[in-house]
Parts: C-alpha cells; sequence; structure tokens
C-alpha cells in the first residue's frame, strides 16, 4: 500500500459536545502532522461536499462527537461520496449511539448491564410524571443514575440519591434529548476500556480508571484539567483487568464496531464488569481517555492514528 498523502479530519459539528470535538480534532491533527501527515481539518458545514468532491482524502478520521458524528449521518454520506473512513458503519453507529438498544444487544451476548428504563418525553408528561416515577424508584430503587438515551459526554446526566431529586434531573436530561434513560446505580469502580483494531483483531488497552473530585464524572469534571484523578492502567485485580478487557471487546464485536471504541464500566466490589455505554467516536483531547490508554499501553497516539488511517484507506483499495 502507498503512504498516506491527504487527510482529512472532521470536527466541529452542530451537537452540544462541539467545543470537545474541535478540541479532539485539534489533537489529532497535531500529531499526524508530527507524524508528517498532509493534515486538513473541516467542519461539517455547507462547504464539505464540495471541498471533498473537488479533493477527495485519502481517508478521514472522525473526532465528531454525539448527533450526526456517532449516529451515522455523517459517515453515511461519507460512503456516497466514496471516501473511507476511520471506525464503524453508519448501521452500526445507529445501534451504538442509542444506549438503551446498546444495552440491549452486550445483554443478549451475556454482559452484566444495570437494571433500567427508558421514558420518552412524552410519556413522562402525558401518564403524569408523579405516577411514573414514583413507579421507577419503587422497580429500580436508589440511588439512580438519569442520562439522554443518546449523546454523550454526560450532558444532562445526573447521580440521583432521593426520590425528591428524581424530577430535577428528569427535566435536566430532557433538556438534552427526547428520551431518558434511567439506570440503577451500581456502586464500583468506573473504568473506561478503549479498543483498536491495527489489523489483527479488536485488541482492548489498558483500562483507565476514573475518580472524580466532586464523586460525579460530570461533563466539567471530563474536560477541566484537575477536576478528576485519572489512573492508567486502572487500580483493579489481574482478573478485573482481564474481565473488563473482556468485556469491552466483547461489547466492540457484539455491536459491530470497528477500528476504534470506548466501553465505559463499572467494576462492582466483586470484580464483575458492568456495561454503561460504548463511544464509536472516543475523545481525543489532552483530557481524553483513549489517548491515556494508548500512553500506558506504550503506543504512540500518532502511529495509532496514522496506522487506523492506513487501515481505512486500504479497505477503499481492497
Amino acid at each position: 500500500m502507498s503512504d498516506l498523502g491527504h487527510v482529512l479530519v472532521l470536527a466541529g459539528g452542530l451537537s452540544y459536545e462541539r467545543e470537545v470535538s474541535l478540541r479532539s480534532g485539534r489533537r489529532v491533527s497535531e500529531v499526524l502532522r508530527a507524524a508528517g501527515i498532509d493534515v486538513e481539518t473541516r467542519d461539517t458545514d455547507a462547504s464539505l461536499v464540495p471541498a471533498i468532491l473537488a479533493d477527495p482524502p485519502d481517508a478521514v478520521f472522525v473526532t465528531l462527537h454525539g448527533g450526526a458524528g456517532e449516529d451515522g449521518a455523517i459517515r453515511s454520506v461519507l460512503e456516497l461520496l466514496g471516501v473511507p473512513y476511520v471506525g464503524a458503519d453508519p448501521d452500526a453507529c445507529r445501534v451504538a449511539f442509542d444506549k438503551p438498544t446498546a444495552k440491549g444487544v452486550v445483554r443478549s451476548v451475556g454482559l452484566r448491564t444495570p437494571q433500567s428504563v427508558t421514558l420518552p418525553k412524552e410519556t413522562f408528561h402525558d401518564l403524569g410524571a408523579t405516577a411514573v416515577l414514583g413507579r421507577i424508584v419503587e422497580r429500580l430503587g436508589l440511588p439512580l443514575f438519569v442520562k439522554p438515551a443518546r449523546g454523550g459526554s454526560a450532558l444532562g446526566a445526573s447521580f440521583v440519591r432521593t426520590a425528591e431529586e428524581l424530577p430535577a434531573a428528569m427535566v435536566g436530561c430532557f433538556a438534552y434529548g427526547d428520551t431518558a434513560l434511567i439506570e440503577r446505580y451500581v456502586e464500583g469502580v468506573e473504568v473506561a476500556v478503549s479498543v483498536v483494531d491495527l489489523g489483527h483483531g479488536p485488541v482492548a488497552l489498558p483500562p483507565v480508571e476514573i475518580v472524580p473530585d466532586a464523586g460525579v464524572y460530570d461533563y466539567a469534571a471530563r474536560y477541566t484539567a484537575g477536576h478528576t484523578e485519572f489512573f492508567a492502567p486502572a487500580r483493579l485485580t489481574p482478573d478485573a483487568a482481564a474481565a473488563c478487557a473482556e468485556a469491552a471487546v466483547k461489547a466492540h464485536t457484539a455491536l459491530g464496531l470497528r477500528d476504534i471504541s470506548r466501553t465505559d464500566l463499572i467494576v462492582d466490589a466483586s470484580g464483575q464488569p458492568h456495561f454503561l455505554e460504548v463511544n464509536v467516536a472516543p475523545g481525543m483531547t489532552e483530557t481524553s481517555l483513549l489517548p491515556m490508554a494508548a500512553e500506558a499501553a506504550g503506543q504512540d497516539l500518532g502511529d495509532l492514528c496514522l496506522i487506523l488511517l492506513r487501515r481505512a484507506a486500504g479497505r477503499a483499495q481492497g
């Protein structure tokens, strides 16, 4: 295979996670330029399709988070244009991006995932919030974790300790999406396990342990330096670390993902991982978890991105 020439990094978009995406795009562009690659960074605006048609890139690295960046829409356009890209195809993205659907898929292959209820905004209002929320507390118990069924970066997510906190958590969730996922909270160690396929099948990178200062890994904790302590690799027993790696690869495979993903897990007191969600376009910022995992594995981030782009370009050639 010939070496890469022109590479396009997509960043920005119109989702709530735009600023994070721009930071991810800058980081990927920087490490690729340092590796000697001709990189162009573009937003997803009206100029994108004409630019690609005028100068088709050898491959695209998608660093769009949320919305069209992870629900398969932009990837569908790239396929229409015949442009190869890093990451899962549109069908797999649609399944993985919808958290309740993804939970159902991974549960079907034997992974643990917290018991949950999925509630659209219309149902919440039409049936009466008080009656519905009361039944949720009876069914799932407390504490709970509420988050939008689609989206990331913990936007609209809330930790609910008491029944009185649940209505406000639902309102906050609905500000970022039309459907809420209410999960039974599992006490344990929060870890993220990145999975990469560099040509020999999907492999888990070392798990990264997440210890937010405020106890909850919210948007500020994720993207403000110093608000969260990370341990890479995570402080787990060898058996628990192996179980996390196996769970992440199993989720990646069951969901039909490709090249790269990140699975978020809670490891309970017995060392068993519980699947929370999967990300098909993991963050690549200075405080993001995949770059930390790559460093813990002794893998240079620029080399990793370059291999993934070459593999994407190779699929188009093959």
